[in-house]
C-alpha cells in the first residue's frame, strides 16, 4: 500500500509538425524514382548499361567503316571509268571551224574516238588520190574536189576493216562514206568473178522505203563502173521483180526489215555469205 508508483515517461509527441514534415519528406524522397535509380543500381544493372554502350560504340564504328569503305569503291569505280574512257582526237575537218573558248563546237570541227585513232593509217584523207582506190571505184566522185568530212574520216577505218559508227548531217555524203569501201569490200572478195545467181556479200539495213530507194539509187550509179549489182527490197510494191533480181545473182542488197524478213523465210535471199553489214538511220 505504501508502495509509491513509478512516473510514467512523457509519451511521444506525434503530432509534433517538424516531425511529420520530416517523416512527410523522407517518405516522398524514398519513393522517388530518380532517388532509388542514383541510389540503387545493381550490378546487373550496371553490366546492362555498361554492354547497352559498347553495342552503340560498336555499331557507330562499323557504320563508319561501310561509308568509308563504300566511298573508297566509289573512287576506285571513277578511277577504272577514267581509264577505260577510250582516245579523243579533235580534228579539224576542213572548212573552217574550231573550238570557241567556252567549249562549244563550231562547224567543220570532227570528233574521233576508239583504239589507235592516233596512228597515221587512221588520219583524215584530203584528197582522193590519198585514198589509192582504182580509178572505177572513185568514177562515182568524179563531181567532187574532195572527200566530205564523214568522208576522210570513215573511209581509212572501213578500208582497213574497223567497225565504225558514223553521224553526219543530211546531205554530207553519208552513202558514199560506206558505199565506197563496200564496192571496194566486194571487189576483193570477188577477185573479178561475178557468176550468175551469186548471193550478196553487202547489206544495207533502212528504217523506211523511201531511204532504202535514195541509197540504192546513188549505190547502183557507184557501181556500175566495177559491175557491183545492187537490189531494193521494200513492201508495199510487188515481189516479183525483187525475187528475179536476187535469182539473177547481186552483191549489195538494200532492204526494209518487213520485205527483207518475208524474202528471206521464202528463201529467195540468202544472206549467209555477208560479210559488209550496215545500219543507216535518218
Amino acid at each position: 500500500m505504501g508502495r509509491k508508483l513509478r512516473e510514467p515517461l512523457a509519451p511521444e509527441t506525434p503530432n509534433d509538425p517538424e516531425i511529420k514534415a520530416e517523416k512527410k519528406k523522407t517518405k516522398k524522397k524514398t519513393k522517388d524514382p530518380s532517388f532509388e535509380e542514383e541510389n540503387h543500381h545493381s550490378p546487373k544493372r550496371k553490366l546492362q548499361e555498361s554492354e547497352a554502350q559498347d553495342y552503340s560504340d560498336s555499331k557507330e564504328r562499323k557504320k563508319k567503316k561501310k561509308k568509308k569503305h563504300k566511298k573508297g569503291d566509289e573512287n576506285n569505280k571513277q578511277s577504272e571509268e577514267k581509264e577505260e574512257e577510250p582516245k579523243r582526237t579533235v580534228v579539224n575537218g576542213g572548212g573552217g571551224g574550231g573550238t570557241e573558248e567556252d567549249g562549244s563546237v563550231k562547224e567543220g570541227l570532227v570528233v574521233v574516238t576508239g583504239k589507235d585513232v592516233e596512228e597515221a593509217k587512221y588520219a583524215p584523207l584530203k584528197s582522193f588520190k590519198e585514198s589509192k582506190l582504182p580509178s572505177e571505184v572513185l568514177q562515182c566522185c568524179q563531181n567532187f574536189e574532195s572527200p566530205s568530212l564523214i568522208q576522210a574520216r570513215s573511209w581509212p577505218f572501213l578500208l582497213d576493216g574497223r567497225d565504225f559508227i558514223g553521224i553526219a548531217a543530211t546531205g554530207s555524203g553519208k552513202t558514199l562514206a560506206f558505199g565506197v569501201p563496200a564496192i571496194m569490200h566486194i571487189l576483193t572478195k570477188r577477185k573479178g568473178k561475178f557468176s550468175k545467181g551469186r548471193n550478196p556479200l553487202c547489206l544495207v539495213l533502212s528504217p523506211t522505203r523511201e531511204l532504202a530507194q535514195q541509197i540504192s539509187d546513188v549505190l547502183c550509179e557507184a557501181g556500175k563502173p566495177c559491175g557491183v549489182i545492187s537490189v531494193c527490197l521494200y513492201g508495199g510494191t510487188s515481189k516479183g521483180p525483187q525475187i528475179s533480181s536476187l535469182k539473177s545473182g547481186v552483191d549489195i542488197v538494200i532492204g526494209t526489215p518487213g520485205r527483207l524478213k518475208d524474202l528471206i523465210e521464202m528463201g529467195v535471199c540468202c544472206l549467209k555469205e555477208v560479210t559488209f553489214g550496215v545500219s543507216r538511220t535518218f
